[in-house]
């Protein structure tokens, strides 16, 4: 049996003041798996995210994932005086990777922006900004890549097209997605699992056994499952 990508047990953040942004939090995440977290605002699930990236500390809990991450924001968060190129090819620029800017220029061209390569971020478009993003990510050849919200800010067509680029990366590349969502929607079009988090804790666990792609009104009954553990 395939060893887990992500194992966590028990994990916990809290806060000086008292407070709790995760409550004894288990989870497996299979490899290969396109798994989404979805809850309200305030939940906890990009907490949960941000562990698993490295960037928050854990107050108690056990984790085991691979080193070997990559993340895409949900503002983009490129750098504003580099072009679309150099913000591609940041993160093996900084291990002094060689090829580092001809992966980035073929990231690019995979992620639709051949042509664009010198333009700066004031100049591309919410969904152009993102795509450079997942080149960023995709460059350092991830076993894990983590998206938070990356979608919610763009309009329809630009997040329909973005879903069916992102699905076709991780088809072709094989490895591991973990989404954190606040839609419904675009977690069952998306995911092999969800899970529905609510005030710290994970309620509810659903298998999407849906055959890709996927249309919105074959997901309509899966929706309505998840919703029923969508916190009142």
């Amino acid at each position: 049996m395939e060893k887990p990508a992500i194992t966590i047990h028990n994990i916990s953040r809290h806060f000086p003041d008292g407070g709790s942004a995760l409550i004894d939090i288990d989870l497996q995440i299979d490899q290969n798996e396109f798994f989404a977290i979805v809850g309200p605002s305030g939940c906890g699930k990009s907490t949960l995210l941000r562990i698993i990236a490295g960037l928050e500390p854990k107050s108690g809990g056990e984790m085991t994932a691979p080193t070997q991450q990559a993340m895409v924001f949900q503002s983009g968060a490129l750098f504003p005086w580099k072009t679309a190129l150099e913000n591609a090819a940041f993160g093996l620029a900084m291990r002094g990777d060689r090829q580092a800017t001809a992966t980035a220029q073929k990231l690019l061209d995979e992620v639709g922006l051949k042509g664009l390569e010198s333009h700066y971020p004031r100049a591309l478009s919410g969904g152009q900004r993102q795509r450079v993003g997942i080149a960023r990510a995709l460059a350092v050849d991830p076993e894990v890549l983590l998206l938070d919200e990356p979608f919610s800010a763009l309009d329809p067509i630009t997040t329909q097209n973005l879903h069916q680029d992102v699905l076709k990366i991780w088809r072709d590349r094989q490895f591991t997605v973990v989404l954190v969502s606040h839609s419904l929607e675009e977690a069952t079009l998306l995911a092999d699992r969800v899970a529905v988090m609510s005030a710290g804790k994970i309620v509810k666990i659903i298998d999407i056994d849906l055959p890709r792609p996927r249309s919105r009104d074959k997901i309509f009954k899966k929706v309505m499952e998840i919703e029923k553990y969508w916190p009142k």
